[in-house]
């Protein structure tokens, strides 16, 4: 959510930013509009609040029960305003950052650098599916006989994949200060809203029990952020590592990635998530797209970032950075990893502040992904593999997989 003030204030701006997301601007004057006649209504009440005061304090019996029956005519109208204000006010997403490019969508994203040769072979590369089958580490036709389209269980060397994947995560960013955490994965709707992402067609991607009040997470972020709701922190910045199955409809992906597990309904994910001060931001952003790299130049997987435009944000964000891991047997690069700022839209919707020299603010968050593990278990399958249809294991990982190399 915006500073309405900021809104009154740089109209023109907001629209603009909000066409730049690809949302309809009115969304902006239906705000103002509001908020116009909000507070005129606010003012009016005051002032008849004020009159009954009065009337109170001279006994004016009469006057009082004169106001007394204009505040109920009004303040049924008050709330009614004030509702509609809120729901519109829901519906105006966070600016994209100065430094990040207008444009309608993914074609127009910006590829910043890439890191490390891709992989090459002496032999055809095959791509995961058929290296996880053979090996017998993933099982899509057993989880589509159990569970349907876009599931798979990771069997043997994969499931102890993810795990060193886990630990060598947490190893690694326990040194940056980040304090793990496993965080609910089913949380309240209120608190989905609050991080953003119900509008603008969010909710069409989620799992929702609207007989509970409750949706799974698509990632640990979402039930990370709200942790801190109506809270004023201290000593930022303050970084969580989270762990959880994340959960998604994958809605408008039809016909995308429907064999195998790179889309799928559900995945494990390690997240990274920081509550900072208004001025230390960016830094941090530039922190969490460091640690993905780190993360991925351990692994010795060759990547390129990629920088999002407006288009491509989403409501929340104001800068987003993926990470995009070479894929050899698919010959072409695929994300694993994002990193978004949000600035102070989040914490304004969940009342989440710090205090500094006496002035409260809202504190800015920002989340990036350590490993979304399925991804991650693609690309090492793909950039390791051998002639033989082995896979050597990263050298990071071994002492948690108790060997080099995965074979049948």
């Amino acid at each position: 959510m915006l500073d309405i003030k900021y809104i009154r204030e740089n109209k023109e701006k907001v629209k603009k930013a909000t066409t730049a997301k690809q949302i309809d601007a009115k969304v902006v004057d239906k705000v103002l509009e509001l908020d116009e006649k909000r507070r005129e209504l606010l003012q009016e009440a005051e002032g008849l609040r004020a009159e009954r005061n009065i009337a109170a304090k001279d006994q004016n019996r009469e006057k009082g029960s004169e106001i007394k029956k204009k505040l109920q005519k009004l303040e049924p109208e008050l709330k009614e305003i004030k509702e509609k204000y809120v729901k519109a006010m829901l519906l105006v997403p966070n600016p994209g950052a100065d430094d990040v490019k207008v444009g309608k969508d993914e074609s127009e994203n910006e590829i910043e650098r890439k890191e490390g040769k891709k992989t090459k072979f002496e032999f055809k590369a095959k791509d995961y599916l058929e290296l996880g089958e053979a090996l017998d580490m993933i099982d899509v036709k057993r989880a589509a006989k159990v569970s349907g389209a876009r599931f798979g269980y990771l069997k043997g060397d994969a499931a102890l994949l993810e795990f060193a994947l886990v630990q060598f995560a947490f190893e690694t960013l326990a040194q940056e200060d980040f304090t793990p955490v496993m965080p609910p994965h089913l949380i309240r709707l209120e608190s989905m809203q609050g991080m953003g992402y119900l509008e603008h067609g969010g909710k069409e991607d989620m799992f929702v029990m609207e007989k509970d009040d409750l949706v799974l997470v698509g990632t640990s972020e979402q039930s990370i952020g709200p942790m801190h709701k109506d809270e004023v922190l201290s000593d930022l910045p303050k970084r969580y590592v989270g762990f959880s199955p994340c959960y998604r409809r994958e809605a408008g992906s039809y016909g995308k990635d429907t064999k195998g597990i790179l889309r799928v309904h559900q995945f494990d994910k390690v997240e990274m998530f920081s509550f900072t001060k208004e001025e230390d931001s960016d830094k941090e952003h530039e922190l969490l797209l460091s640690l993905e790299e780190k993360l991925f130049k351990s692994l010795k997987i060759p990547y390129q970032v990629v920088k999002m435009c407006t288009g491509d944000l989403g409501a929340p964000a104001a800068r987003k950075y993926d990470l995009d891991a070479w894929m050899p047997g698919q010959g072409k690069y695929r994300e694993v990893t994002s990193t978004s700022t949000c600035t102070d839209f989040q914490a304004r919707r969940l009342n989440i502040k710090y205090q500094e020299k006496g002035e409260t603010k809202f504190t800015h968050t920002l989340n990036g992904t350590a490993f979304a593990i399925g991804r991650t278990i693609i690309a090492i399958m793909e950039n390791y593999q051998q002639k033989d249809g082995s896979i050597n294991i990263p050298k990071v990982l071994q002492k948690w997989m108790g060997k080099e190399k995965i074979t049948l």
